[in-house]
């Protein structure tokens, strides 16, 4: 048996930020190599990423084995997925495209035990990673001790946040300043570092502090990440795991070369 996997809501909601790990590469050595390099949480990418559920549940046990707490972004709408990543050990699920109080009153049901949603019983692997071994126990706990987070990524979601801040079950929400950008300008520029997207950013985490939620980032970069902290997001990654391999590799290559 190893320790029991540190409670994700409690390492947010403490003081500064923390970073994320963001890993797309499906390889179950890599994400526990971002696990033990000092990220504080790692997130296993079912959309963007070649996560298939095999390759989710091998990682999120590797991250286990490292202390670490894994998060699993979902595919657009795939709810069942995120019932089931739960009961696989994930600390959170992270949904794209929640645009809607409704959209967020689907996800919360599929992620969230009664009276809350309507997550279905099966967490074995769940129980064991947390060291929650008594099912009522798990029970009791479970829906405070997993997260749910919605992706802000829309002018939709933007306009809708309070609504869905104020959805019971949602935990917080994480921005993708990617698409934002591309929303924010109607399609005509990938901008994610503009001042547009940031004044959306600086928005998004007084809205979703005030709401007593916890708010999350993608940052392209160390930098980026830095800025995102210093704005109040309690979880910012630094790049992902195929970028920053390739920087790796190119400056070595670099380096050999003269």
């Amino acid at each position: 048996m190893t320790a029991p996997v540190p409670s994700l809501p409690d390492l947010l909601r403490g003081e500064g930020g923390r970073l994320l790990g963001w890993s797309c590469l499906a390889d179950v050595a890599l994400a526990g190599l971002m696990a033990r390099s000092g990220f504080d949480v790692v997130l296993l990418d079912q959309q963007h990423g070649t996560y298939d559920v095999p390759a989710t549940v091998a990682g999120l046990t590797e991250l286990a084995l490292a202390g670490r707490p894994g998060l699993v972004r979902i595919a657009v709408g795939d709810f069942a997925m995120a019932s089931r990543m739960l009961d696989a050990g994930a600390a959170g699920i992270v949904a794209p495209m929640i645009n809607t109080e409704a959209d967020a009153r689907a996800f919360a049901a599929a992620t969230k035990f009664p009276p809350v949603g309507q997550r279905s019983w099966g967490p074995d692997r769940a129980m064991w990673f947390s060291d929650l071994a008594d099912p009522q126990d798990y029970l009791t706990k479970a829906n405070a001790r997993t997260m749910t987070i919605a992706m802000c990524e829309t002018r939709e979601a933007i306009a809708n946040l309070p609504a869905i801040l104020r959805v019971p079950g949602i935990d917080g929400i994480l921005v993708g300043p990617g698409d934002l950008s591309i929303a924010l300008s109607n399609g005509a520029r990938f901008d994610p570092t503009g001042s547009a997207v940031t004044e959306a950013l600086r928005e998004i985490v007084r809205t979703t502090l005030a709401a007593g939620k916890i708010p999350c980032a993608f940052a392209a970069g160390p930098a980026r990440a830095r800025e995102m902290i210093d704005m109040g997001f309690k979880l910012a990654s630094i790049g992902y795991d195929g970028v920053l391999l390739a920087d790796a590799f190119r400056r070595a290559v670099a380096e050999a070369r003269g």
